[in-house]
């Protein structure tokens, strides 16, 4: 099966290398930052649900059920709530101030230091996340096909990367727009196939299936205690912050709404993306449950596996060893898919940052075939950067990889979450701007410490993503602290 799957891995790499010639050709610099804002908010909605998706979703969704049940879905009905207010608050913003990287926004309002402050948190943050999400995709890979085979992870992990790093490195957000549909076309299909599979095995109609899901629990949709960290308020009020903070203020998802012709076709993309994933979002629940349901009727042993803490690898011990030939190619050909959809976009969006918000490309020299060799350059070492990132996280895999990406992002988007919210709705202006990053620092760490002792300090209340808001919270007074009546710029 391993030849099989290299086989199928093989073409889909040919195809995706297809959709890059069409899509980069007469690109130039314009097409990599900005796909020269002439994008179908069609074609950026769909391929969208690939990117915000990605491999967590795919594997870590469906494990996950096995622990909370459909609790998650009330982050996803918080997602709703995010998306509104990322398409009537914040994509009107950017779009009048017409800029490149939405951190450019804290420069206008905060100065420099703020500028390149929310731009290095946010690369902190895309770096670390979409690396754990890439390494999913890799891990998974390594231990059902290449393990078998004797290739090493480090391997598996740099040839993907370089297909990424190579696809991407003419056409940028250009290409990543076109080859995410495909990528979005490929998952969405594999998650739809293995249901339909899965179900025409158990051999039993659809409403036999839900009553075993809820005899066994897993139908679930609200935790009502609210000392547990996934109580249904906190995770909708989380969820709407994830995606403000996750889509809105993130370079990654909002450089692909930005390659739309205007504001209203990247309003259009926002709603219309939103009430898919929510769909995709709740068949992937579906299928979480559906899994253990066919673990139970064949009696296959999961007990080690959650026991371990390491549902990830619920879907693909299923999808490999128990399905047939036919589901596991499925499986590996939407969960590459899912792993590209996320890390090419993040290859690009970082790669601006660094030129627009750190370097300044444009005042190091005007002359278009040098910003390219700089562009270049950057794009190859943030790939370098990402790929050692995955090799050195390989060695900390012991937990659910959304559960981790979201506390990662508490700690990292938070400041960027505070700072904007200062920067659009105050009318202070800063006294100190070299106090920004201090403050900036200085709430991550404090949220650490709160987090680690909340049962003793709040009566037993455990902070679930949530922890996020208060990040922001923190930074936010922080700079209410050092700032003055008065606005210098308005946005």
């Amino acid at each position: 099966m391993g030849n099989l799957i290299l086989f199928f891995f093989a073409a889909y790499t040919i195809l995706l290398f297809v959709v890059m010639w069409f899509s980069a050709r007469r690109a130039d610099n314009a097409s990599y930052f900005t796909g020269n804002r002439k994008s179908p908010w069609f074609v950026v909605a769909y391929g969208m649900i690939g990117a915000s998706l990605s491999g967590v979703t795919f594997m870590s969704v469906p494990g996950d059920v096995a622990n909370i049940h459909f609790t998650y879905f009330g982050i996803v009905l918080g997602y709703i709530l995010g998306y509104i207010t990322i398409a009537y608050v914040l994509l009107p913003i950017y779009y009048k101030q017409n800029v490149t990287s939405v951190y450019e926004i804290l420069e206008q309002r905060m100065g420099g230091a703020a500028h390149k402050t929310g731009s290095l948190f946010f690369i902190l943050s895309r770096l670390l996340g979409s690396a754990l999400r890439m390494y999913l995709v890799i891990f998974v890979l390594q231990t059902f096909v290449f393990d078998a085979m004797g290739i090493p992870i480090w391997l598996t992990a740099t040839g993907m990367v370089i297909i990424i790093l190579l696809y991407t490195f003419r056409g940028g957000i250009k290409t990543v727009v076109w080859t995410d549909t495909l990528q979005t076309t490929f998952m969405l299909a594999a998650l739809i196939l293995t249901i339909t599979i899965i179900i025409k095995q158990l051999g039993m109609p659809i409403s036999d299936i839900w009553q075993q899901m809820k005899a066994g629990g897993h139908t679930q949709l609200f935790e009502t205690d609210w000392h547990q960290s996934n109580f249904f308020v906190k995770q909708i009020i989380s969820g709407m912050f994830i995606t403000i903070v996750m889509t809105g203020l993130d370079q990654d998802m909002m450089q692909k709404n930005l390659t739309c012709k205007n504001l209203k076709d990247a309003r259009r993309n926002m709603l219309t993306f939103s009430g898919i994933l929510v769909v995709a979002n709740a068949l992937f629940l579906f299928l979480g449950a559906l899994l253990l349901i066919y673990a139970q009727n064949k009696g296959i042993d999961l007990a080690d596996i959650i026991a371990a803490h390491k549902t990830d690898k619920i879907y693909p011990e299923i999808a490999f060893n128990h399905l047939g030939v036919a589901t596991a190619l499925i499986f590996t050909i939407g969960l590459i898919s899912a792993g590209y959809s996320s890390a090419d976009g993040t290859l690009t969006a970082l790669t601006t940052s660094v030129c627009y918000d750190l370097i300044r490309l444009n005042r190091i020299t005007s002359d278009p075939k040098r910003q390219t060799r700089i562009r270049r350059l950057i794009h190859v070492g943030i790939a370098i950067l990402f790929l050692i990132t995955i090799i050195i996280f390989s060695n900390y895999h012991n937990n659910s990889l959304i559960t981790i990406i979201f506390n990662v992002a508490s700690y990292t988007y938070g400041p960027i979450l505070g700072m904007f919210v200062f920067s659009i709705f105050t009318k202070r202006s800063i006294k100190i701007p070299a106090l920004v990053p201090v403050i900036a620092i200085l709430s991550p760490i404090l949220c650490l410490l709160l987090n680690r002792f909340s049962e003793q300090l709040l009566w037993g209340y455990k902070f679930g993503f949530e922890l996020l808001i208060v990040n922001g919270l923190l930074t936010f007074v922080g700079l209410i602290a050092i700032s003055k009546k008065g606005i210098q710029n308005k946005i």
